[in-house]
């Protein structure tokens, strides 16, 4: 099994909602619906133009498993409009997702260490990314095995969806 990354663009959005209705579907499967809903964001007006907007702001890449693709991460310069810029150059990992079928590949961990990658040869040494943090916390321990240290815990919109904000200097 090998892993290859590869830049994408405006053209892979529906693999990239491919990824997301996956990863849906593998969290109400185990009861997990706060993260991100039950239904498939394909469907969803309002992820779906998130997703536009982050992709064409930034550069989505994919981790492929033997030429399939199994994870995606977009990187940009700045967080969402819900965390506050870090007050120095950074890059930021957005709509980090897996298709689930390829589920402790590797995949994941592949792309943020080309993440990381990437900040470095711009010359920025921050790199920051943010999760939901409710339930196990499972995610936030994620980031963490993959070097990065929480920051910032916050709550988003009028359901106080629980997130975490972490950092990695690279």
């Amino acid at each position: 099994m090998a892993i290859t990354i590869r830049e994408g663009g405006p053209d892979d959005l529906p693999v990239i909602l491919g990824m997301f209705d996956s990863a849906v579907e593998w969290l109400v499967a185990q009861g997990r619906t706060r993260q991100w809903g039950t239904d498939p964001w394909s469907t969803d007006p309002k992820a779906v133009a998130m997703i536009e907007r982050y992709v064409r702001a930034g550069t989505p890449f994919f981790a492929e498993v033997d030429g399939a693709p199994a994870a995606t991460l977009t990187l940009t310069d700045a967080p969402g409009s819900y965390l506050e810029p870090a007050g120095e150059p950074e890059r930021y990992i957005h709509l980090l997702a897996s298709d689930r079928r390829f589920k402790g590949h590797g995949a994941g961990a592949a792309l943020l260490a080309h993440a990381a990658e990437v900040t470095r040869r711009a010359g920025v040494s921050l790199l920051r990314v943010d999760c939901y943090a409710g339930d196990d916390r499972k995610l936030v321990a994620f980031y963490e095995r993959n070097g990065f240290t929480p920051v910032e815990e916050f709550t988003f919109g009028a359901d106080k969806w629980p997130g975490m904000a972490l950092a990695r200097r690279v």
